[in-house]
């Protein structure tokens, strides 16, 4: 195999790994899901969540993917917090004994007094809009535009080899006959 060879071979597995992974994810996250009702699994201490609206802007925007760290957190700090069937991604303005008071930057009022319980993490990074793919990839389309990826990742090179192979196959049975000729 030559290197341009090695090259695709190793671009080729490496986006089968990808595809893998994203698809476990999404599995994992549809079960976490339903089974627990969590709307953000935290394995690990780490998580990950897309902004859904617009209330933390400028600094968040709508589909901004979030990344949420299980950690202690203070006032000024951007947390997460799960209210009931939706995740919310908030400022904190004050922390009591058992309960901290959000608000999101662009609203106008505070979020009340939520339970420390609720309270998922807090976002030590970001990357803007690829919470729109994200997003996109949980979606039946999504996922059946990987399996798709992940079975042609996997057949192209096959039929590619098998075609090789064939051709292979056809030069020595022409120059086995050759060789009957001559004798």
């Amino acid at each position: 195999m030559n290197k341009k060879n090695k090259g695709k071979e190793t671009i080729r597995v490496l986006l089968l790994i990808l595809c893998g992974f994203m698809i476990g994810l999404q599995v994992y996250m549809a079960n976490a899901n339903a089974l627990v009702g969590e709307k953000l699994p935290m394995p690990f201490g780490y998580g990950a969540a897309v902004v859904l609206s617009g209330s933390m802007e400028p600094e968040l925007s709508k589909g901004d993917l979030i990344f949420v760290k299980e950690d202690t957190f203070d006032v000024g700090d951007v947390v997460v917090y799960q209210d009931v069937n939706y995740l919310v991604v908030h400022r904190v303005i004050s922390i009591n004994e058992d309960t901290v008071v959000t608000k999101g930057d662009a609203n106008n009022t505070d979020d009340g007094e939520i339970p420390m319980s609720v309270v998922k993490g807090k976002v030590t990074f970001w990357i803007p809009a690829l919470g729109y793919f994200v997003n996109f990839m949980k979606t039946g389309v999504g996922t059946a535009l990987t399996l798709i990826a992940a079975f042609l990742l996997i057949e192209i090179p096959r039929r590619r080899e098998a075609k090789k192979d064939e051709q292979e196959r056809e030069k020595i049975i022409a120059e086995i006959e050759r060789l009957r000729k001559e004798i």
